[in-house]
């Protein structure tokens, strides 16, 4: 199934957004729904929260008060961690226990206020923020929901900044206006599903495109995932989307590194259920003596392509791969020179659905490039 990260502040309109994704045929699992499930009369959960808060969290007739238990948990640190100690275990088990029950081709979306807060962006295939700004949040809460405002105003304190989503946001959603349009999320989804339930990957033409700003925050999202599939091994953003100021096809590469490559194919099936599936054993182009063996991977999101060599740490093509970044990074001349000649490799090979005549066509200059990172990097390691 594909596992989809759904969040926002409160007020944000979450709510709102899984509604339609429900509607085009999403399974939604709506975390605040399971956090009033685990403290229903009876329950351990409303039995632990009496003891940590006080009866007078509790209504005449044995339910929660909400009010009384959020002036109280939300007024200070230390009390709303004493609760989330309480409710977050009994939550995550539900959760799992209810995508247990999805279908296979399902696609999944987690409504979880605290994605942020509790760092579980690695953990879906994609992560969905739902934004407002301050003012509409407020509003949303004290106008619509009758919240007291002192309560609403500690609540949006208490929970992550807009900066803090922005960095884990694969789709940032504003909702403080019209509702948003999800038609185009909901297409590249269904996509996404698709290839990571048979095994494929994003492909395209190898169209260059101005350096984009996002790409250094997009490619630490991504590092994350692969590094926590391929069990906290490490990643490097490599390739030209990893140069400031380098034009390049927008598609990411990383190097993740392996002790061997028994060691690579051994995590050929968890790469793929992360949305990385197999492509294949491949030798690197050689500049020089030693191993250019490498098992690669590519991204399964149709909406944000990846290409993933894993090679043995240490090897020669390894080493390439860091220095030819390193090089194209302090070298201006070379990178005025490797992008004019992808430019025009681009427009010749626009027609190249796979992008490997493309890869061809730059060996030349790549052959001629390796004195000069040699050189650049026996003048670091001088």
């Amino acid at each position: 199934m594909l596992r989809v990260g759904l969040t926002g502040g409160i007020g944000s309109g979450k709510s709102t957004v899984a509604r339609l994704l429900v509607e085009r045929g999403a399974v939604v699992i709506d975390a605040d729904k399971l956090a009033r499930e685990v403290l229903e009369p009876g329950t351990d959960g409303l039995k632990e929260v009496v003891k940590a808060f006080g009866e007078d969290v509790l209504n005449a007739d044995g339910t929660l008060d909400r009010a009384a238990l959020a002036a109280k948990a939300f007024a200070s640190e230390e009390a709303r961690q004493t609760l989330n100690g309480i409710t977050h275990p009994r939550i995550g088990a539900l959760t799992g226990q209810r995508m247990s029950e999805a279908a296979e081709d399902a696609i999944v979306v987690h409504d979880i206020p605290l994605l942020v807060e509790r760092d579980m962006a690695a953990v879906y295939h994609l992560v969905i923020v739902v934004y407002a700004d301050s003012a509409t949040r407020l509003g949303r809460l004290v106008g619509s929901r009758g919240m007291d405002r002192q309560d609403a105003e500690n609540r949006i304190a208490a929970q992550a900044t807009d900066e803090q989503r922005r960095a884990v946001a694969d789709v940032w959603l504003d909702n403080s206006g019209e509702v948003p349009d999800v038609t185009a999320l909901w297409d590249r989804l269904v996509g996404f599903e698709k290839n990571v339930r048979t095994g494929a990957y994003a492909s395209g033409p190898p169209i260059v495109v101005p350096y984009d700003e996002r790409w250094p925050a997009q490619a630490r999202r991504v590092a994350r995932r692969i590094s926590m599939a391929a069990g906290g091994r490490h990643v490097e953003h490599i390739g030209s989307t990893s140069v400031p100021g380098l034009a390049a096809k927008d598609v990411l590469d990383f190097q993740l590194a392996v002790e061997d490559m028994e060691t690579a194919d051994s995590l050929r099936e968890a790469l793929a259920q992360a949305g990385f599936p197999y492509i294949g054993a491949y030798e690197d182009t050689p500049r020089g003596e030693g191993d250019w063996s490498k098992r690669l991977h590519a991204g399964a999101d149709p909406g944000r392509r990846v290409n993933l060599h894993l090679r043995v740490e240490g090897t020669a093509n390894w080493r390439w791969a860091i220095d030819f970044r390193d090089w194209l990074r302090h070298d201006a001349e070379a990178r005025e020179e490797y992008t004019n000649l992808k430019l025009e490799l681009s427009q010749r090979f626009a027609a190249d659905s796979t992008g490997f005549a493309y890869g061809e066509a730059k060996d030349p200059w790549m052959e001629a490039a390796v004195q000069r990172v040699e050189a650049y990097r026996g003048g670091q390691e001088s």
